[in-house]
């Protein structure tokens, strides 16, 4: 089982000082969290005979002096790195810092350049730094990045906001991070995961008790959670029970983007799915998708739209639809329906243009500048905080809102959001949004509630993106590649339900 709390740096704060009451001395954790590192340095570069450890002033740079005195008494060659006039400040970290010495540790001031080094171990800041990095901080961090040698981030890489996930500067670029206590919501998001490269845990024996008052603000979600999520069928089944899609959009030029995401509703299990469009589209709608019921739509829009509004389970509205004359017209005779309904793309730009209230059955499906102009902010506020930003939408509209990018977060009214941890860069390309579009819709219409079928199908479609990569790259990855894995992992291993045992 994976750890799929996610904290703010405050949470943490507290489960430290709990932890720390409970132990009766808060240099027991300091001692364990640099045993943690050095059996983590050692498990992953047992070869690593010189060792620097960057140690700034706070409790960060102590535990990065336990970890350096036990390196030492290992054997290795290790040198203590401090900043100029950065000497260690806490009581904690002196105290951690005179052992390291009175065992015959070697301490360095930087001066521009680094020491001789197999490993380099970041206990600079932390979680303790939500600024950019600066002067003699920013420097040593670009020399750590530009020296091609393995570093172990403890607890953070330095200059990363744990909480938000920003990177407001200089940041360093950790090979492998170890979180101490507990996860960071701000590691599993955004710009972070370029720098945190593999996360570790080690939860430095706290207890059940120590998280009183230490509430997760999210959960993380990763590919092997899959079974557990996807509902069983019974095995006397019909169409009818798997739910009826109406995928509205593809307007002239954007054809494509309307097949996508019917054929996505399709493979992510829908009995039936109708597809509203141009008549241009009709025919080649058809030659991919014989199963879908295509539908010419002409302006003005009549009752043929209405009908085919009045039948379906849920609407996958805005892939490809446009914001002219035609889109518009669709767009709010869709938002005058009672069904629930998953609003992506152009429908989420009509949406930003002239609000409307919305049902807390819908689902926006927003990326980064979508959000932004949802929010009426940038897109850099956007992501410099996405879990608020996350929120800030919910607050906005009243409804579940998948924010996607790197680690695509899940919000909904009162619920604590999820995370993603799936998806890759190769999925940054026309077209996948409008397949997350009808695997949602496809989802919600066989039946789950909209934050689970948004959290599902945000985490299924991220699952088939790393599956469809993992053979041939992800660079030059297209949205069609993963329907047939939006197939194969979209059924649990379990075998089907026998409707006799019920």
């Amino acid at each position: 089982m994976h750890d799929a709390a996610l904290h703010s740096v405050t949470a943490l704060r507290t489960l430290e000082a709990n932890a720390a009451r409970r132990l009766g001395d808060a240099a027991v954790l300091m001692r364990r969290a640099g045993q943690a590192g050095w059996h983590l340095l050692l498990a992953r570069w047992p070869q690593a005979m010189h060792i620097v450890v960057a140690c700034g002033p706070g409790n960060n740079g102590g535990d990065g002096h336990e970890l350096a005195r036990l390196a030492q008494a290992a054997g290795r060659r290790v040198t203590v790195l401090q900043l100029p006039g950065q000497a260690p400040g806490s009581d904690l970290a002196r105290e951690a810092a005179a052992r390291f010495l009175e065992a015959g540790g070697e301490v360095k001031v930087f001066d521009g350049a680094l020491p001789v080094a197999d490993v380099i171990v970041d206990a600079l800041f932390g979680i303790g730094l939500s600024r950019a990095l600066d002067g003699e901080g920013a420097r040593l961090v670009d020399a750590v990045n530009a020296a091609s040698i393995p570093v172990l981030a403890l607890d953070c890489p330095s200059g990363v906001d744990a909480s938000t996930g920003t990177v407001p500067g200089p940041a360093v670029i950790a090979d492998d991070t170890l979180e101490f206590l507990a996860r960071k919501a701000g590691l599993a998001t955004g710009a972070a995961l370029d720098r945190v490269g593999r996360t570790h845990l080690a939860d430095l024996g706290v207890e059940a008790v120590d998280f009183a008052g230490v509430e997760p603000v999210a959960t993380c979600l990763v590919a092997s959670d899959l079974p557990d999520l996807l509902p069983q069928r019974r095995r006397d089944s019909h169409k009818g029970h798997n739910g009826r899609v109406l995928c509205v959009g593809g307007d002239h030029g954007h054809g494509g983007a309307i097949v996508l995401a019917s054929e996505a509703a399709l493979r992510g299990g829908a009995g039936l799915v109708d597809v509203a469009t141009r008549a241009a589209h009709v025919p080649a709608l058809l030659s991919r998708l014989p199963e879908a019921m295509a539908h010419a739509i002409a302006m003005p829009v009549t009752g043929h739209l209405a009908d085919l509004l009045a039948t379906c389970d849920v609407v996958a509205l805005g892939p490809g639809l446009g914001q002219a004359d035609w889109g518009r017209a669709l767009f709010a005779a869709a938002l005058a329906t009672r069904h629930p309904r998953v609003i992506d793309a152009d429908g989420l730009n009509l949406l930003a243009a002239g609000p409307v209230p919305l049902a807390v059955d819908d689902i926006l499906t927003p990326h980064p500048g979508e959000a932004a102009r949802l929010l009426g902010c940038t897109v850099a506020q956007v992501q410099s905080d996405r879990l608020g930003a996350a929120g800030r939408l919910v607050e906005r509209w009243g409804c579940t809102v998948v924010l996607k990018g790197a680690g695509t977060v899940v919000a909904a009214p009162e619920r604590t959001a999820r995370i993603i941890a799936a998806g890759n860069p190769g999925m940054a390309v026309g077209g996948m949004g409008d397949v997350l579009c009808g695997l949602v819709a496809a989802l919600r219409g066989q039946g789950l509630g909209a934050f689970e079928a948004a959290c599902l199908g945000a985490l299924l479609h991220a699952a088939a993106g790393d599956a469809a990569a993992a053979s041939d790259g992800a660079r030059g990855l297209l949205p069609s590649d993963l329907m047939p894995w939006l197939r194969r992992l979209g059924n649990p291993s379990q075998s089907p339900q026998d409707p006799r045992h019920a």
